[in-house]
């Protein structure tokens, strides 16, 4: 296995976003983001107040993703972004945005 095979090895990130992150666009930046990047998952609020989302892709754009959520689109401010790896990947067709969950 060769360093492009490694980054090309499919990964999964579970991310919080805790800040000034709903009311903002938040999840439909992220969507329209990680479509970019050509991963695939959901985001969605929580009644927290906080965003969570899944991206699973090739490692370099998902982290791309996650540098990209440490700053949000205008008008987030983004306090503290917690990511916890996941593998394997859930083997997901799409990017989505879900409804608002509920629990801490």
């Amino acid at each position: 296995m060769n360093a492009r095979d490694i980054d090309e090895t499919p990964v999964r990130a579970h991310v919080r976003i805790a800040g000034r992150v709903q009311g903002v666009g938040f999840r439909y930046s992220t969507f329209d983001e990680a479509r970019r990047r050509g991963l695939r998952g959901w985001v969605r609020n929580l009644d927290s107040g906080d965003v969570e989302a899944v991206f699973e892709g090739a490692r370099p754009a998902v982290e791309s993703m996650l540098r990209w959520c440490t700053e949000g689109p205008p008008g987030a401010f983004v306090r503290h972004v917690n990511v916890e790896w996941d593998e394997p990947p859930e083997g997901l067709v799409a990017f989505q945005i879900r409804r608002t969950g509920y629990g801490s």
